[in-house]
């Protein structure tokens, strides 16, 4: 893409400069308004709901929801949603905001996937509205379709992204203060637009951090947060050096890719929070202010922790054992050497797991003065789903299925050299090995097409190349050429099949598959905790890697 003269300028610029800025709710809420005291109190056990909530999120990255090969996976834009809007209808006022890559993966938009990056990007945006999403701390791969794509994506969700400094005309705001609860909340945004680099945390960083608090202290913040996309390390410092901060929420510098992360524990740097929740939208971080003293006008509240952080580890740890414990049983559901009644002990053990996390998690049943709590939220199909946001997702599925249905229709396979073999589909190998047949049309690969088909997403390109055999290999398929070759079939694991089709004594294929090649598809992010060993037993059978019984 061709940028102007003044985009060049500001994309040099934004190379050069680390971003800093707050929210932004328009030029009225730059006003500095007045809120009357909240009356003091004190929170015991019958005090269910907090004044208000801040909800934030890590390294969002374009991506609205896991891929589903298997259940209750972690993310999900929808379930999002509707945790959210539960815990709003309950009485709970709260702002979202987020830190790391937003509305793009990659850094640069090109080659096949661009115009999909495009359209999902948009998607997440009218999402990003749905929920009133207030802000967040872009990175470079927030650029990847230009400033002024990035100004239309922003002016869509609704919220705001937060650069000083760039030159304009450009969707940054300098400074605002969001009123949740009747509390004023400010937003600090650090990020640097250097691919692979962050800010230097040198004395200037530090200098305009305290500037930025300054001017959100007089616009009549009450609390301050600062979302920082530059990393762990350098997020540290920036509370080492404003200590009034409330806390500062982690993202990355630049986008991590693919993969998954994990949510690190939350921790103190002296009285500041450092937050940071798993990529992908699988986990939110929540943050609960409860004000029980008043706040005077022009003074920033001070919040002692409720959370009691130093059992962080202690839970973290008993969380990992948790979550070992049932990617174990659920293996040995599919396992039929371990007794039901193993499972079933290890099933009552992981129900006292669970009431362990539950004691550690819990808070003081009464605590004097103004507070926090933080809780990580993990997101899971067991939160729901809204019924707007999977309208905005199917819609998105169908607009992207019947642009690359034509946009792909002339991309044909590749052609396999004389030399290498190539495709020929399972029919062919059904005519000298019925049996194994017979065991793969029993397994989910057999129908990995038709669930594509059924939710719009055959023509995909982050779903198809997993539910057709020989994708965009020599003598396969390619995006809407999968004739003899929709399903996960035989040449998925055994390899082309022309040459030992044609000569079945002289030239072999893949007799026996490693595990490890379940992995190609089966791995993050697309499955959790997939145990190739244990879930090749789901599709062997007799004739099909196992002996066929004698009569």
């Amino acid at each position: 893409m061709k940028l102007s003269p003044i985009l060049r300028l500001m994309w040099r610029h934004l190379n050069t400069v680390a971003w800093i800025a707050s929210v932004s709710a328009g030029v009225t809420a730059c006003q500095n308004r007045h809120f009357s005291p909240i009356a003091a109190g004190t929170l015991t056990s019958s005090d269910p709901r907090p004044t208000a909530r801040l909800v934030f999120l890590t390294d969002v990255a374009g991506v609205l929801e896991p891929c589903g090969c298997t259940r209750d996976q972690l993310g999900g834009f929808s379930h999002f949603a509707s945790w959210l809007t539960r815990e709003r209808e309950r009485g709970v006022p709260t702002l979202v905001a987020s830190s790391g890559p937003q509305f793009f993966a990659d850094n640069h938009l090109s080659g096949d996937g661009a115009d999909q990056a495009r359209t999902k990007a948009a998607a997440l945006a009218r999402l990003m509205r749905a929920v009133e999403w207030a802000a967040f701390a872009p990175t470079v791969s927030d650029l990847a379709d230009g400033t002024d794509q990035l100004a239309k994506l922003s002016q869509i969700s609704g919220a705001t992204p937060m650069v000083e400094g760039a030159a304009s005309p450009a969707p940054w705001s300098t400074l605002s203060v969001r009123d949740v609860g009747g509390l004023r909340v400010g937003f600090l945004g650090v990020t640097s637009a250097h691919i692979g680099a962050s800010v230097d945390g040198g004395e200037t960083t530090a200098q305009a951090v305290r500037e930025a608090f300054n001017r959100a202290k007089a616009a009549g913040a009450q609390v301050v947060v600062a979302l920082v996309s530059v990393g762990r390390g350098q997020a540290k410092r920036i509370a080492d050096a404003v200590p009034e901060l409330l806390a500062v929420v982690v993202g990355s510098a630049n986008s991590t890719g693919g993969e998954n992360t994990v949510t690190p524990d939350p921790e103190r740097v002296g009285d500041v929070l450092i937050v940071q929740a798993a990529n992908h939208l699988q986990a939110a971080a929540v943050l609960d202010l409860y004000v029980r003293e008043p706040i005077a006008t022009g003074t920033i509240a001070r919040f002692s922790d409720g959370s009691d952080i130093e059992k962080a580890s202690e839970r973290s740890a008993v969380s990992r054992r948790r979550d070992e414990l049932r990617i174990k049983i659920s293996g040995w559901q599919h396992d039929p050497s371990v007794l039901p009644a193993d499972i079933e002990a290890r099933r009552r053990e992981l129900s006292s797991l669970d009431v362990e996390i539950e004691r550690l998690t819990k808070s003081p049943s009464s605590i004097q003065g103004n507070f926090y709590r933080i809780a990580i939220e993990e997101i899971r199909e067991t939160l729901g789903s809204d019924p707007s946001a999977d309208r905005e997702l199917k819609a998105y599925y169908k607009t992207v299925n019947e642009h690359n249905r034509i946009a792909f229709a002339g991309r044909m396979p590749v052609s396999a050299s004389p030399s290498e073999a190539s495709y020929v589909g399972g029919d062919v190998c059904s005519g000298c090995h019925p049996a194994a047949r017979e065991v793969w049309s029993r397994t989910a690969h057999s129908s990995a097409y038709g669930t594509l088909e059924r939710e719009s997403k055959e023509f995909n390109l982050d779903c198809v190349s997993c539910h057709v055999t020989g994708y965009e290999m020599p003598g396969g398929s390619s995006v809407t050429h999968v004739e003899l070759l929709k399903n996960v079939q035989c040449e998925s694991c055994h390899g082309p099949g022309s040459k030992h089709a044609s000569s079945p004594l002289t030239t072999n294929i893949i007799a026996a598959p490693a595990a490890s090649t379940c992995l190609e598809c089966h791995r993050p992010p697309h499955v959790e905790h997939f145990d190739p060993v244990l879930r090749m037993r789901d599709i062997l059978g007799p004739g099909h890697g196992q002996s066929a019984p004698h009569n």
